[in-house]
């Protein structure tokens, strides 16, 4: 057994000497075959983290995929202008009551709209659109068309346009439910009328109100630069489907600042069919002049919390005042859905059909009360519920 072990440990020992004198001396003997595999799999590995890495840092498909549906929207109207001078009594002891005494110019502007349809319907902003004599769009592709206004929403802001062509290209619509701040979004336009184009940003903030620009507010707001031209475009998702309309910037200068806000598209939708199918919005309307609930208007009124709205005026005649809403009333509920501002009080009243009964919850002198009303249509231009 001694013997056997001294064969076993004089082998061993030898073998490792071998083998030491040989990587020493002569290297390149030795199999490398574990050496290449490790190689060849090390930079395999870098190919493959390498591509999703170089795709992830180009948006370039969204911008493809959805630019061909933004169109650039160039209006026309006349304006007529009086000169001062014409109410001057001097100058008109001198020359005369027989003047022409006005001017006509006409005025062009510029904007930007989104192919919705293969059938040629345009969304746009209605400011864009407001007014015009002549619509003319220029598509992607370098063809022009005179457009014809279908209807328009001053309240959101919006507008339907249709152009007549062949082969039209039509954006797909996005899930702005599922819209988080911080998702990369990209805007779309013809700002200072350069040419379409393409800017980055994110969405810094979701369900901004209150802002004073539109009657009904429901903005995403974000940094993707937005300037003069490029109103009615298009603010798209990395997939390239239209998450909102591009409508107004904060700014100082009447540049862009980083702060940017967009119509979702699901509000853009509700209006577009709207538009198309009947020409108009036509919404639900109270006829009260709300007000928001504070802290110190709780307090005085004995609520457990700020919230609902306050009626501070109603209009003669309203659904309001027919149904005995007075000043001084508290709006808690609507068909049991709740009123935290008067923000959620006009838009639940506007989601509402003309000639629809529905039970409003009141806070008067201290006690809950429901009142039925039968919701009137909302009339144009009206600001206010």
């Amino acid at each position: 057994m001694k013997k056997l072990w001294l064969i076993f440990a004089q082998t061993t020992t030898i073998g490792l000497a071998a083998w030491f004198l040989i990587t020493l001396l002569q290297p390149q003997w030795l199999p490398r075959t574990a050496s290449t595999q490790q190689l060849v799999t090390v930079e395999e590995a870098g190919k493959t983290a390498s591509a999703p890495s170089s795709a992830a840092a180009s948006y370039r498909n969204a911008a493809q995929r959805a630019m061909p549906a933004v169109v650039n929207i160039y209006t026309a109207k006349e304006v007529r202008q009086r000169h001062p001078l014409l109410d001057d009594p001097v100058f008109r002891r001198f020359f005369g009551d027989g003047l022409e005494g006005d001017d006509t110019q006409r005025a062009s502007s510029l904007g930007s709209g989104v192919l919705v349809s293969k059938d040629g319907y345009i969304v746009t902003n209605n400011h864009v659109v407001e007014s015009a004599d002549e619509i003319q769009v220029a598509l992607a592709d370098g063809r022009t068309a005179q457009a014809r206004l279908i209807g328009t929403d001053p309240e959101t802001d919006l507008a339907v346009i249709r152009i007549e062509l062949d082969q039209l290209p039509a954006i797909a619509f996005a899930d702005d439910s599922q819209t988080q701040i911080g998702d990369v979004v990209l805007a779309i336009g013809n700002p200072f009328g350069v040419g379409q184009t393409v800017t980055m940003g994110i969405v810094s903030a979701t369900k901004r109100t209150q802002l004073g620009i539109n009657t009904f507010e429901n903005f995403i707001q974000t940094d993707a630069a937005i300037n003069p031209g490029n109103s009615g475009g298009a603010l798209i998702d990395t997939q390239g489907n239209l998450l909102g309309i591009n409508t107004a910037i904060y700014s100082r200068t009447g540049g862009s600042l980083g702060i940017g806000f967009a119509i979702p598209a699901s509000s853009v939708k509700q209006v577009m069919e709207a538009i198309i199918k009947d020409g108009s919005v036509v919404r639900g309307w109270l006829g009260v002049e709300p007000q928001d609930v504070t802290a110190e208007l709780a307090t005085s009124f004995k609520l457990k919390e700020a919230s609902g709205a306050l009626v501070a005026g109603v209009v003669r005649n309203s659904p309001a005042d027919l149904a005995g809403v007075r000043p001084g009333d508290i709006v808690l509920t609507i068909n049991n859905q709740p009123v935290s501002n008067t923000e959620a009080l006009l838009n639940l009243i506007a989601g509402l059909k003309p000639n629809q009964q529905v039970a409003l919850q009141l806070y008067r002198d201290g006690k809950p009360l429901t009142v039925p009303v039968t919701i009137g249509k909302r009339p144009a231009f009206q600001q206010r519920q």
